[in-house]
């Protein structure tokens, strides 16, 4: 109520002071229109531009990373959002786009298999390229959102004018740092022969013996094969870019990382997280990779990874300041294990809250704090996972790193 009282004070307060200044009574409603006050503006965003006063010091909700609202209804009194302008705000490319099927967690017997899941949104999906074997330059057209995903999308079209049609468009993942203008490439199938003089790519030497393209074919020196491969790096390692592994240097943070020579990226996907290349091994076959969770693999260095990170690095720290936001994503409520009935889940039934002084298990009577349910890797079982190097770190090692 004070602080009712109060606004209304700093309000009648303004309006006094502008029906005061103005000389006729046509001034004032261009005056108030002016400053926003007769606006109704749900988000107030901060501008460089803007001159500050009483007002606009006293309503402003927006900080330079998030955008925040003015708590006139309690569905946006904690909302959150990171701040995107650069975000294209029309349609998508349609013929890139198709109608996404929900069935509410039920597989093709109707039973449910995921729950909580249900209604949402209408959505098209983005039709994202994860394979990028078209190679040559392609111009980043837009930064779109993109809402079967946390990351954003880059709308890229080739230069190539022999194609048309679907294959001139293609939707890819966003580094962070990518904008409308930005020119990225693909060297998946390796390095062309010319686009760096005195390099030259193979799969057999991995990338490590430069020969000189000069007519003695005489071995170049050790400063002339470094500046090779510097202008070879100065050309390919930007954002955006795909190489095979052996062409990365150790250090680089990557995303979108294969499997498979010749498989899609499939690691790696999420907004704000990166891989980081560790190490090549001399044997010329495997490239040691540290992913986001900590773990290292062993990854084929004939697979193919997109240089930087992820973008949109601040989604996790949204807030959706209502549960009608997560309806609206498609989650329904999800039910609490001691509000249940004892046929329904092991903490169900009994009298008051009490789950029967049991250990905290899932549905299925797993074990849900603790308790490892897969193990694979090297403690696992033989051969489980015989590509990761080392685990990601749990518990105490976690809380030291």
């Amino acid at each position: 109520m004070f602080a009712g009282r109060c606004g209304a004070s700093l309000r009648r307060s303004c309006l006094t002071t502008l029906s005061s200044s103005s000389s006729s009574s046509t001034a004032v409603p261009s005056a108030l229109h002016s400053t926003g006050l007769f606006a109704r503006n749900y988000a107030s965003e901060a501008t460089a531009g803007q001159v500050p006063n009483e007002v606009t010091v006293a309503l402003a909700r927006t900080s330079t990373l998030y955008k925040t609202y003015k708590p006139i209804t309690p569905g946006i009194r904690h909302l959150k959002r990171p701040l995107n302008l650069h975000l294209f705000p029309g349609r998508p490319l349609r013929q890139l786009t198709v109608p996404l099927r929900k069935k509410g967690g039920r597989n093709n017997t109707g039973r449910i298999t995921i729950r909580f899941r249900g209604g949402g949104h209408k959505q098209r999906i983005r039709l994202v390229d994860f394979n990028r074997h078209e190679a040559g330059p392609h111009d980043v057209v837009r930064i779109e959102y993109d809402p079967g995903r946390s990351a954003h999308i880059a709308l890229i079209k080739s230069r190539d004018t022999k194609v048309d049609g679907r294959d001139l468009w293609k939707y890819i993942l966003a580094p962070e740092g990518m904008r409308a203008g930005h020119v990225v490439q693909s060297f998946r199938h390796g390095i062309p022969d010319g686009l760096v003089p005195g390099f030259k790519d193979s799969k057999d030497i991995r990338g490590k013996s430069l020969e000189s393209t000069s007519s003695v074919g005489e071995t170049q020196t050790a400063s002339s094969a470094s500046l090779a491969l510097g202008l070879l790096r100065a050309t390919t390692i930007v954002p955006g870019n795909v190489l095979p592994l052996r062409l990365i240097p150790m250090g680089t943070l990557i995303h979108n990382v294969s499997l498979h020579p010749d498989g899609r990226a499939i690691l790696v996907r999420s907004a704000g997280t990166f891989a980081t290349i560790v190490q090549h091994e001399d044997a010329g076959k495997y490239t040691h990779v540290r992913l986001q969770s900590g773990e290292i693999r062993q990854v084929l260095q004939d697979c193919f990874a997109t240089i930087g990170k992820v973008s949109n690095p601040l989604w996790k720290n949204r807030n959706l300041g209502k549960a009608g936001r997560s309806r609206w994503l498609g989650r329904r409520p999800h039910v609490r294990g001691m509000a249940m009935n004892r046929c329904d889940h092991p903490h169900g039934g009994g009298r008051g809250k009490s789950k029967g002084n049991k250990q905290p298990r899932s549905v299925w009577g797993w074990l849900t704090k603790g308790k490892r349910t897969r193990k694979p890797g090297p403690k696992g079982p033989k051969n489980s996972n015989k590509m990761v190097i080392r685990e990601r770190p749990r518990g105490v090692e976690k809380r030291t790193a």
